[in-house]
């Protein structure tokens, strides 16, 4: 069972940045593929940005793609989301997720943080 547990969300002001953080429990940490997906208020849960283990490749969503980038340290069993250009409309619940498989699709991830709040004020 991995547990995760981000931190660094809070408010900030449009066209500013914040710096999320996901620590795991699991030693095996680098063996899986690591998520970023958000949540507003009667939303869906919607995907923006994963890390591939091996190669770290990465991808975005086209909404943060430019602005966003996710990174990993294997050594420190943490993944990061570097938020800059901050738009009102990046408020959401922000969660990590681990995958034991690709990452591609939502459904593929396993274990899930219990999020941290980002509020973009205009």
């Amino acid at each position: 069972q991995v547990q995760l547990v981000e931190s660094g969300g809070g408010l900030v002001q449009a066209g500013g940045s914040l710096r999320l953080s996901c620590a795991a429990s699991e030693r095996t940490f680098s063996s899986y593929a690591m998520g970023w997906f958000r949540q507003a208020p009667g939303k869906e849960r919607e995907f923006v940005s994963r890390i591939t283990r091996g190669s770290g490749a990465t991808y975005y969503g086209d909404s943060v793609k430019g602005r966003f980038t996710i990174s990993r340290d294997n050594a420190k069993n943490t993944v990061y989301l570097q938020m800059n250009s901050l738009k009102p409309e990046d408020t959401a619940v922000y969660y990590c997720a681990a995958s034991h498989a690709l990452g591609v699709a939502i459904r593929e991830y396993d274990y899930w943080g219990q999020g941290t709040q980002v509020t973009v004020s205009s």
